[in-house]
C-alpha cells in the first residue's frame, strides 16, 4: 500500500510520484491535507479557497473513475500523514517538493516521524521544470539575476517528457475516513461574490488542458506582441492551472516545443523559466516574501495611507488603467500581466505604500496566488529584489495605457463609466474639455473619481525617497 500525498500537483497525467507509487504494484491511495496551521503559513485567500474546492472535486471525481479514492483530512499535515500512513499500512508516501518555506519544514519533521516507524517520504520534482536546488553558479554559488539564470538552464538538458496519466489506480479494500469537502467551507456564501470568477474559470485537469489548446491554437503564435495588450486574448491564462499543478511546466514547455519554432514561442518559454526563477528565489531566500532582497531597503520611508490603498484595491484611484487592472483582478480573481506590472508601480512608486501590502492584496484575490511568483514579482517592480530592475523605473500610468490599450477596449471594459469617451481622453479624463465630460455622462469627483496623485508629483516623490535610502547604504541595481 502506497499513499501520493498531493498538494500544489492536482492532476494525474505528468505525475511522478503518482507513477512511483504506481511502479511497485499494490493499491494506490490518494491523500489531501487541509493544513491551515502550519507555523508559519500564509493562510489561503478567499479566491484560493474557491479554486482549491473546484480543483479538488475535479480530482476526486478522475480518482473515483479509475478506481481508487482521494482522502481528505483537515488539521495538521505533520500529525495527519503519519497517522494515515499508520491506518493504510502504507510503506511509501509519494509526493511533490514544495518549496514554502511551512511546507519545507513540515516536510522534515514529517521524513523523521515516518522513518522512526519504518516508512518512507519520497518527495518527487512536480511543479517546476528543474530542480532549484541543483541550478549554481559557475562557482557553485546562488544566481541572483533571471538572465544568467535562464541561460545557464537553457544550456542543460530539456525537462523530462511529460508521463501520461494512468487509465486505472488500484483502490485499496478498505479505505480510511474521508471529510466530505463541502464541510471544508471553501466557497463563498454570504455574499456570493465568486460570479465573475466562476464564468472565467474552469479549475480542474480538463480546465487546464483546454486553456492550454486553446493557447497553442492562437495566441502563442503572437506571444511577443500580444502579450503586452491587455484588451486582447494574448496571454495563455495558464497560471492558476499551473500554480495549482493542475498540468505540469513541462507538459506546456514541450507541447510549445512541439510547434515550429518562432520568437513568440521562444518569449512564452522563457516566461516559464521566469515562473522556475522565482522558486528558485524562495527556495534559497526564505524570508522573499516578507523581507526585502536588498536588506538596506527595509529603510525605504513607506506612507501610511490607508485610504489611498483602499482605493486602488477597490479601483477607485482616477487613474483608469489602474483602475481597470484592480476591478478585472476583483472580478476575474486574474489580472493581465502587463496591467500587474502597471498597478504595482502605482502602488509602491506614485503611492509610496509599502509592496508587501499590495503583496497580500493580491494573496487574496488571486486565483494564481503562488508565494514565489507573487513575492518576486512585487520585488521586482517595488526594486528591492536582487534582480536587475532598477529603483528608479517608474511605469508612467498614462503612457502605458496609451501604448498597449490604444483605443481604451480594456478600461471601457472594466471601468464601463468611462465607456463615452474617446480614446484620446480614455487614460486621461482629467485632460477632458467639459463638453466632452457631459457628453459622456462624467462628472469628475462624482461618477469618476479625480487622481488620488499627481503622476509627476508622485513619481518624484518616490524617486527622492530611494534615492535618498540608496545613499543611506542600498545598493543600487546594477
Amino acid at each position: 500500500m502506497k499513499l501520493v500525498w498531493f498538494r500544489q500537483d492536482l492532476r494525474l497525467a505528468d505525475h511522478p510520484a503518482l507513477h512511483a507509487a504506481l511502479a511497485g504494484g499494490g493499491p494506490v491511495l490518494g491523500l489531501y491535507v487541509l493544513d491551515e496551521a502550519a507555523p508559519g503559513r500564509w493562510p489561503l485567500g478567499g479566491a484560493s479557497r474557491w479554486w482549491l474546492h473546484g480543483s479538488l472535486a475535479a480530482l476526486a471525481a478522475a480518482f473515483t473513475s479509475r478506481g481508487s479514492q482521494l482522502v481528505l483530512r483537515s488539521g495538521r499535515a505533520t500529525d495527519i500523514i503519519p497517522q494515515v500512513a499508520e491506518e493504510t499500512g502504507a510503506s511509501e508516501i509519494h509526493t511533490g517538493v514544495a518549496h514554502e518555506p511551512w511546507w519545507r519544514d513540515a516536510d522534515a519533521a514529517i521524513a523523521k516521524t515516518l522513518e522512526s516507524a519504518g516508512r518512507r517520504l519520497v518527495r518527487h520534482r512536480l511543479s517546476t521544470l528543474f530542480e532549484p536546488w541543483k541550478i549554481t553558479t559557475k562557482t557553485g554559488g546562488i544566481y541572483g539575476m533571471y538572465t544568467p539564470f535562464a541561460r545557464a538552464v537553457r544550456a542543460g538538458p530539456e525537462p523530462a517528457q511529460p508521463l501520461p496519466a494512468p487509465k486505472t489506480l488500484p483502490g485499496p479494500d478498505h479505505t480510511p475516513h474521508s471529510e466530505p469537502l463541502e464541510s471544508w467551507n471553501l466557497l463563498p456564501t454570504h455574499p456570493d461574490w465568486a460570479g465573475g470568477i466562476r464564468a472565467t474559470w474552469q479549475p480542474g485537469e480538463a480546465g487546464a488542458r483546454a486553456r492550454l489548446k486553446t493557447f497553442l491554437a492562437r495566441a502563442v503564435h503572437a506571444y511577443d506582441a500580444g502579450r503586452n495588450l491587455p484588451a486582447e486574448p494574448g496571454t495563455s491564462m495558464l497560471s492558476p492551472h499551473l500554480h495549482w499543478g493542475e498540468i505540469s511546466p513541462a507538459t506546456v514547455w514541450h507541447a510549445c516545443r512541439a510547434l515550429p519554432a518562432s520568437a513568440a514561442i521562444d518569449t512564452y518559454l522563457s516566461e516559464l523559466i521566469w515562473r522556475d526563477f522565482s522558486a528558485y528565489l524562495l527556495w534559497h531566500h526564505r524570508t522573499l516574501p516578507d523581507q526585502a532582497l536588498r536588506p538596506a531597503f527595509e529603510a525605504l520611508p513607506y506612507r501610511r495611507a490607508a485610504r489611498e490603498l483602499a482605493a486602488w484595491q477597490r479601483g477607485r484611484t482616477g487613474i483608469p488603467i489602474v483602475d481597470a487592472g484592480m476591478r478585472q483582478l476583483w472580478e476575474t480573481g486574474w489580472m493581465h500581466n502587463r496591467v500587474r506590472m502597471i498597478v504595482a508601480s502605482f502602488l509602491t512608486k506614485h503611492l509610496l505604500i509599502d509592496w508587501r501590502d499590495g503583496e497580500r492584496w493580491f494573496w487574496d484575490t488571486l486565483v494564481d496566488a503562488d508565494l514565489a511568483s507573487n513575492g518576486a514579482s512585487w520585488q521586482w517592480v517595488a526594486g528591492t529584489g536582487i534582480d536587475a530592475q532598477p529603483f528608479f523605473r517608474v511605469f508612467n500610468p498614462l503612457s502605458q495605457g496609451e501604448k498597449f490599450d490604444p483605443d481604451g477596449h480594456y478600461v471601457r471594459r472594466f471601468v464601463p463609466e468611462l465607456a463615452g469617451l474617446p480614446a484620446r481622453f480614455i487614460h486621461a479624463p482629467w485632460a477632458a474639455p467639459a463638453p466632452i465630460l457631459a457628453a459622456a455622462n462624467i462628472t469628475l469627483g462624482r461618477t469618476y473619481p479625480n487622481p488620488i496623485v499627481d503622476l509627476a508629483e508622485g513619481r518624484a516623490r518616490a524617486l527622492a525617497a530611494y534615492r535618498d535610502t540608496v545613499r543611506q547604504g542600498a545598493p543600487e541595481a546594477a
